[in-house]
């Protein structure tokens, strides 16, 4: 059995802790690794080597830390097929969904490359009478990131390049059941020409959370998880005094309106509903079919849920691999369950799918509900599963209403050909991501990635722009110099060194 540890100083690291999980590949339902659990002494002593590297490295050139990550792209880019196995063996989601969550995690690194500009401050010259000010943005110090199972490179990568790049070091604490990958982009980051001790990966549980929290020489700690242990991070880390982003829940919405391409809508209905088994915070969990287009819209999205092709991640012909544990398909099957017993009409019933050869597996079939109520569980509730409901509504101010009216406020959807509908949508709607006609609506990585209401916690939003600034604090200087003596020319042509 693999004994997967944690990643401290550049080197593998035991800990202190006895205490492991357990690591299972999703499609076969058989345990593969056991992973270290850390303790509180063993995250404590992640943060000693961080502080220890944060001198040497804040103090390097921006553009000297570009450098490391244009050759941190460029291993990440060798081994995309390796990185994309270990994601498909630890997750189970199918082989091409990993390779683009990767994607979209190397999309940051290669923002994160350009950093020299972004940390270029403002100048104001004479602000008053021989006096200058200007403003700089300078690192806060060690960074900390908490991350969840369903994207364990994508959204650990939405964190530790951009602090890291902004002169920070970073100590990362994976989802404990799928820490690999995150393990191997370590590796890779040394090999790259990372100092020692910049970055440093840590796996556990609520022990290792509460002592990322309560560590005083911890800045800043970014989240992303269910909206409960956001709050409770965000709460407990501002009592701490740290700065603190956590992205929490969702129940993401899709406005269907009677004069869309409809074929169009639900093409993107399947992939943002049923890719990575549902296991997304910006899945399209809810439908809302406005006006008489909800019968057409239900009777061809039943055909193609009936016909989704369920399978282990690295077969080719699979559109949807398994669950992530065995805990978490009963879960969802639980949430079916509710849905059946609160009224809603349950189309296609993916609980009983027997998948041959990977009957231990965690898979299940895609489930569709029509006939859905706001006052339902599985309406309210994200059920993070392949469950897609169907919410009837009479007209656009029923459906941007209900939208609104939902305690989450991440991502949503509106399919429509006419552009007063979506710009008045776009416009109105109380949500941090927006898609006109686009089922997922994720930033590209030179934009911000957020939610709204309980979907955030924390006024900055994750990469981009937005990233630059949580992991940055600015100062501003004012300057006034005597007339006095000046120093001799140099006629040297100024060079990095």
């Amino acid at each position: 059995m693999d004994l997967i540890e944690h990643f401290v100083s550049g080197k593998k690291f035991s800990g202190n802790s006895k205490n492991t999980g357990k690591v299972f590949n999703p499609a076969t339902g058989e345990q593969s690794a056991e992973v270290k659990l850390a303790s509180s002494d063993d995250l404590n002593k992640a943060v000693e080597s961080a502080i220890n590297a944060f001198e040497s490295w804040s103090n390097k050139p921006a553009l000297q830390r570009s450098r490391v990550m244009f050759k941190f792209k460029e291993l990440i880019e060798k081994n995309f097929d390796e990185l994309t196995k270990i994601i498909v063996s630890e997750h189970g989601k199918v082989y091409e969904d990993a390779k683009g969550s990767l994607t979209r995690g190397l999309e940051v690194v290669e923002y994160a490359c350009g950093i020299s500009q972004m940390l270029k401050g403002e100048f104001t010259e004479n602000v008053g009478t021989n006096v200058d000010s200007w403003s700089v943005r300078q690192p806060l110090g060690v960074c900390a990131g908490i991350t969840p199972f369903n994207f364990p490179a994508m959204v650990p990568m939405w964190m530790f390049p951009m602090a890291i790049a902004c002169g920070n070091t970073f100590v990362l604490k994976p989802s404990e059941k799928d820490p690999s990958c995150s393990i191997r982009l370590a590796e890779l980051f040394i090999e790259a020409g990372l100092p020692k001790g910049v970055f440093n990966v840590i796996n556990g549980g609520k022990e290792a959370v509460d002592a990322i929290i309560n560590n005083k020489n911890i800045s800043a700690v970014s989240f992303v998880g269910s909206t409960p242990i956001a709050k409770y991070i965000y709460e407990n880390c501002a009592k701490n005094e740290k700065r603190v982003q956590a992205l929490g829940g969702a129940k993401n919405h899709c406005v269907v309106m009677p004069d869309c391409d409809l074929d169009q809508a639900v093409n993107g209905l399947m992939g943002a509903a049923y890719g990575s088994a549902g296991e997304r915070c910006m899945a399209q969990s809810v439908v809302v079919a406005v006006g008489n287009i909800a019968d057409l819209l239900v009777k061809k999205l039943a055909k193609k849920v009936e016909i989704l092709k369920i399978g282990p991640g690295l077969d080719k012909k699979s559109e949807m691999g398994p669950l992530i544990t065995k805990e978490h398909l009963q879960k969802v099957k639980n949430y079916v369950d509710i849905g059946v017993k609160e009224g809603a009409k349950l189309i296609v019933d993916g609980r009983k799918l027997n998948l041959q050869g990977f009957d231990k597996g965690f898979f299940m079939g895609g489930c569709l509900f029509d006939h859905v109520e706001k006052s339902m569980k599985i309406y309210k509730e994200e059920i993070f599963g392949p469950v897609l409901s169907v919410v009837r509504v009479k007209n656009f101010d029923e459906a941007l209403k209900l939208v609104n009216d939902h305690e989450f406020g991440n991502g949503v959807s509106i399919f429509t050909r006419d552009g007063d509908t979506g710009r008045t949508f776009s416009n109105k709607v109380k949500i941090g991501m927006v898609g006109i006609n686009i089922p997922i609506p994720v930033p590209v990585a030179f934009h911000s990635f957020g939610g709204w209401k309980r979907s955030l916690f924390g006024d900055q939003h994750m990469h981009g722009p937005e990233g630059v600034r949580f992991y940055t604090k600015l100062k501003t200087i004012t300057s006034k110099w005597p007339s006095g003596l000046r120093s001799d020319p140099e006629f040297t042509m100024p060079t990095m060194k």
